[in-house]
């Protein structure tokens, strides 16, 4: 390891490259960058991890979980802020491993953001699938089994048996061919999903106020059972772990930084901001959701919200909650698509990887063919495979990718004290040490199953690791240029 460690990007050559880059357009600006945040971040994961989490882990303190859990992703966004306004290229975690602590490093992030992206994208889109299904049955109409769910989503017991999940599918490929599109027209159909999904958001909180019952924050940290994380503080720590999960994909704005038109200003007003716009509505409406009705009546409800809606007596709250969460998925599937082929571009930028992945189109200035050729993996794997035990380890993998970039902080400011940074990280060494170790405590206070899911990501990665040699490594322009 210490051998690969000489393979580093220089900082000023990349900073060159940025500013005379063609390949990508410059069209983004702060609120694009912000809804870009909003979208990846605000999903089904707010419907649904508040009530279990409030159930059987927290109770009404899983607001103070959300707190807790967008700490450790501030800690973490203030160190990508500093590294986005200072490398303004695409490539994220990866560029700035990359820049600090080698080659090898690098692939292993790279790699990895494979796993939070084009996996993730292919989970969501199953749920985006099912969630179509359900709201289409407001208005009596079935969807089939056998096209709308994989053989291995098919419930037990099911009189009809799944073949493909043909929603889920097309979501892929309908996001894949907007993306293709241009990133402009992207961010704009992004900018409306969030637009609808904020709302009706906003509308629960704005109506649920009246319904709330104080009573039902009673108590608000419930005692421990006696197991860990059974509520009493370590209830607290553990439903932070699980609520994180709602956090995921913020860092995907900083992949779209060679597209924004002033990357110094608006990276950090991006990421930032968008993180403070969603830990606000978080808040606000899991303590509406705990408000509404008690914690204990959320205990193995499959819809959670549905719960405190009938409490609310507001019937057409069911339909529009499902619409959100279907546009809210919606906009998750195009941020992590966006990430994966942007993380992609820079890696076959690099010689890591075949120069499909960064041919740009020549009208669109889009990286069309990496584009293409995920919208049918993803889309395969959404629609055939297995992908819930693997889609469940991206929160490991993307905790992991945080970890890494408040260490790459430290490791620059130290190494390089004097270079220009448009956006500092405040309170060095103790920001990064201290997104280091909350984002480690979230990591520990998962249950053993997720850990489990580390042991998978660990043979995911071993198999990077196997085309690194194979492939990477003889081909890294970096290693060429230092020959």
């Amino acid at each position: 390891m210490a051998f690969e460690l000489r393979f580093r990007k220089d900082i000023a050559q990349l900073q060159r490259e940025a500013e005379h880059s063609k390949d990508l357009k410059r069209t983004l600006g702060p609120m694009n960058l912000i809804n870009l945040g909003i979208g990846a971040i605000i999903g089904a994961g707010l419907f649904s991890l508040t009530g279990i989490a409030a159930a059987e882990h927290a109770g009404p303190a899983v607001t103070l979980s959300f707190v807790l859990a967008a700490l450790g992703c501030a800690f973490a966004g203030l160190c990508y802020a500093e590294f986005a306004a200072m490398i303004p290229v695409a490539g994220s975690a990866y560029t700035y491993a990359y820049a600090t602590m080698g080659e090898m490093f690098a692939w292993i992030i790279g790699w990895d953001l494979v796993l939070e992206y084009a996996v993730g994208a292919s989970t969501v889109a199953v749920s985006w699938s099912a969630y179509l299904a359900k709201f289409l049955a407001y208005y009596e109409i079935f969807l089939p089994t056998s096209i709308s769910m994989s053989y291995w989503q098919t419930p037990p017991g099911s009189v009809e048996t799944g073949i493909v999940n043909l929603p889920a599918m097309i979501i892929v490929f309908a996001v894949s061919f907007l993306l293709i599109r241009g990133i402009q027209e992207s961010a704009r159909a992004n900018a409306f999903v969030v637009a609808l999904k904020v709302a009706v958001v906003l509308i629960f909180i704005g109506l649920g106020f009246a319904y709330i019952n104080v009573d039902n924050y009673t108590p608000y940290i419930p005692e421990n059972t006696g197991s860990f994380g059974d509520f009493g503080l370590s209830g607290v720590l553990k439903a932070a772990g699980m609520v994180f999960f709602a956090f995921i994909g913020f860092d995907a704005v900083s992949t779209a930084a060679q597209e924004a038109k002033n990357p110094q200003k608006d990276m950090p007003i991006g990421i930032l901001g968008s993180l403070v716009i969603c830990t606000i509505l978080y808040v606000l409406f899991s303590l509406v959701m705990t408000g509404v009705a008690n914690y204990t009546e959320f205990k193995g409800a499959a819809a959670p919200v549905a719960v405190a809606i009938e409490h609310m007596g507001i019937s057409w709250m069911g339909p529009a909650i499902n619409l959100a969460i279907i546009a809210g998925y919606s906009s998750v599937i195009l941020v992590m698509l966006l990430g994966q082929s942007r993380v992609f571009f820079t890696m076959s930028k690099d010689g890591l990887l075949p120069k499909l992945f960064s041919d740009s189109h020549p009208k669109y200035k889009t990286p069309w063919k990496s584009n293409l050729l995920f919208a049918f993996v993803v889309s395969a794997f959404a629609g055939f495979a297995p992908i819930a035990i693997v889609g469940e380890m991206t929160s490991v993998g993307t905790l992991f990718a945080f970890i890494v970039v408040c260490a790459a902080v430290l490791i620059l400011r130290k190494k390089d004290p004097t270079r220009e940074r448009p956006f500092k990280t405040p309170l060095v060494p103790l920001i990064p040490w201290l997104g280091i170790l909350s984002c480690g405590a979230l990591l520990v206070s998962l249950c053993w199953a997720d850990w489990m899911h580390a042991a998978r990501l660990f043979v995911w990665l071993g198999i990077g690791q196997c085309i690194y040699f194979v492939y990477s490594a003889k081909n890294s322009k970096v290693r060429q240029a230092q020959a």
